[in-house]
């Protein structure tokens, strides 16, 4: 992908390496040459739009920068286009229009930054609360912390097929859960159109971390954007922060890395396949899966010192580091677990009922799963061969030996055979960094990471790729930092899933991705033929 884009568009280019197979252009030339080179890029068999990033460097080079990053899976090979947009003229060409991943990404920065994306096919609010005033944008610098502007208007739901009125319900959440509002437009049973409200609960995270915080309370902050895959932000981010730095972690903290990220793939594996089995009706398997996830957490409390792996990534490596005399527990613990984990499997799959509730329903083929840049199990089980372990190796994954585990059928039973594959993966890989476990020191030494330095990095999170870019600013601190969650992918997947299928299907084909936010438990229905509305529950939350 490198090598044949610069000798396309180099001489309209400025590049700059960030890292091995990392580089990183600039157009130097006019705007219009943006999207061509997008379109040359996202043709290549094997590209996707890895994330996108705006910021406000108006201080710097007196404009807003737009900087798209593509993958190449088959090389293992990251590219950045960067547009610089003027502040007199804020706009810049949409990817979306012939790219649908690009989307969200293209809302959010006007949302955000308040860069238009011109041709954006929808122009609606993604990120900012209903009642935000237009015209104020909080990752501006000129935008204080403590602004807080009073609400203007209501946020513009799409309208239901022609004829019909919606009743406006939502979003309802239920105690502890998060609030999010699936619209469905139905037609007797059948689901015939989707319209999607989220971003509720958004915590405004890159703006707390710019310049206020040092390199290492960020990580306090990665680690707990998700309660469940924190982990694997912590890492993704701390690798970002070393890339950038040019930090070599010692070997032995990357294995630590890799033990622990596998064991949060572990734990959320296994919640989901008792939380799918509990949707179905299945309670039996689901407490039984859930008996054997509680083994994993007991497991981590005994390693880390508790039960979610809080606090122990830090920029250059690990902050505590395992006792090699547990070794022996971790194998016992994993042998016994991969044995009742496999009967309990065998158990589900030979259950016709388990089957038929899963097989066939909420279809997302292998193209739509590419337009979107679907990621994680939600891609694989639609046949796209791709896993940031593998493709784009971090920490000791390039030392081990595991499989992919990819279906075709692109169905709920799909997703939920590929999960039960990568457990039995997660617990062989356990056990090779187990027997490969290097000696030696667990937290490199590092000076003052220069100003202006860049970095970006993946991990593959039990959900998909977690993204997450840095712009280094003065004093050690960051300007710039943007995370990408697997969700935020796959999310956008979940209407197509949706339509074609029944309102008895809808909880779990939207469980079936595995969305990271708590409240998947509401939807309004909204029948087509008598306008009228009401809400189904979704069943327990499946986040956490």
């Amino acid at each position: 992908m490198i090598a044949e884009f610069e000798a396309r568009f180099g001489p309209i280019l400025e590049k700059r390496t960030l890292g091995e197979k990392k580089v990183l252009y600039t157009i130097m030339a006019r705007p219009e040459d943006f999207q061509n080179m997008v379109r040359s890029l996202l043709a290549g068999q094997n590209v996707r739009l890895f994330t996108m990033v705006g910021t406000d460097e108006r201080a710097v080079e007196d404009a807003f920068s737009i900087t798209y990053w593509f993958a190449d899976t088959s090389k293992g090979e990251l590219l950045g286009v960067r547009l610089y947009v003027p502040e007199d003229k804020p706009v810049f060409p949409s990817v979306a229009q012939f790219h649908r991943g690009a989307l969200w990404f293209e809302r959010e920065v006007q949302d955000l930054l308040g860069v238009e994306a011109e041709g954006l096919p929808d122009r609606r609010r993604l990120i900012l609360p209903d009642d935000w005033p237009e015209g104020v944008y909080p990752l501006r610098e000129d935008f204080k912390y403590s602004e807080s502007p009073p609400g203007e208007k209501r946020y513009p739901y799409a309208r239901p097929p022609e004829g019909t009125s919606v009743h406006a319900i939502g979003p309802y959440h239920i105690a502890l859960d998060e609030p999010a509002h699936f619209r469905l437009f139905v037609r007797g049973e059948e689901i015939v159109g989707v319209d999607y409200r989220g971003f509720y609960s958004h915590r405004g995270i890159e703006k707390l971390a710019r310049g206020r915080l040092n390199y290492n309370q960020v990580c306090f902050i990665a680690e707990r954007i998700c309660g469940i895959c924190g982990f694997c932000h912590s890492t993704a981010y701390a690798q970002a922060i070393e890339e950038a730095a040019g930090i070599e972690v010692p070997e032995r903290a990357e294995y630590i890395r890799t033990l622990l990220l596998e064991l949060e793939r572990l734990h959320s594996h296994l919640l989901w396949v008792g939380v799918a089995a509990h949707l179905v009706g299945f309670d039996t398997a689901f407490m039984e899966v859930w008996r054997i996830r509680e083994r994993v957490m007991w497991l981590a409390e005994r390693l880390t010192g508790n039960r979610k792996t809080y606090g122990l990534v830090v920029v250059g490596g690990v902050r505590r580091d395992l006792l090699d005399y547990r070794r022996e527990l971790v194998e016992r613990e994993l042998d016994v677990m991969k044995r009742e984990f496999n009967d309990v499997v065998e158990f589900l799959l030979s259950s016709a009922g388990f089957i038929k509730r899963c097989e066939g329903v909420g279809v997302l083929s292998k193209e739509k799963a590419r337009a979107w840049d679907a990621c994680g199990p939600v891609a694989r089980a639609s046949g796209v061969d791709y896993d940031v372990r593998r493709d784009f190796p971090y920490a000791a994954y390039r030392d081990l030996s595991f499989e992919v585990p990819v279906e075709t059928e692109g169905d709920v039973l799909a997703r939920a055979i590929v999960r039960i594959e990568e457990v039995r993966q997660s617990i062989s890989i356990i056990k090779q960094v187990l027997d490969a476990m290097p000696g030696g020191g667990i937290l490199a030494d590092f000076g003052d990471i220069p100003e202006g330095a860049e970095g970006i990095s993946a991990v593959e999170a039990p959900r998909g790729e977690n993204v997450h870019y840095i712009l280094a600013g003065d004093r050690n601190t960051i300007y710039r930092w943007r995370v990408k969650a697997a969700t935020y992918n796959n999310l956008q997947t979940v209407p197509d899933m949706l339509v074609g299928y029944t309102i008895a299907d809808a909880p779990l084909i939207i469980a079936s991705i595995d969305p990271c936010y708590s409240c998947t438990e509401r939807v309004q229905v909204v029948d087509i033929e008598s306008g009228k509305s009401k809400v189904v529950r979704l069943g327990v939350g499946i986040c956490r």
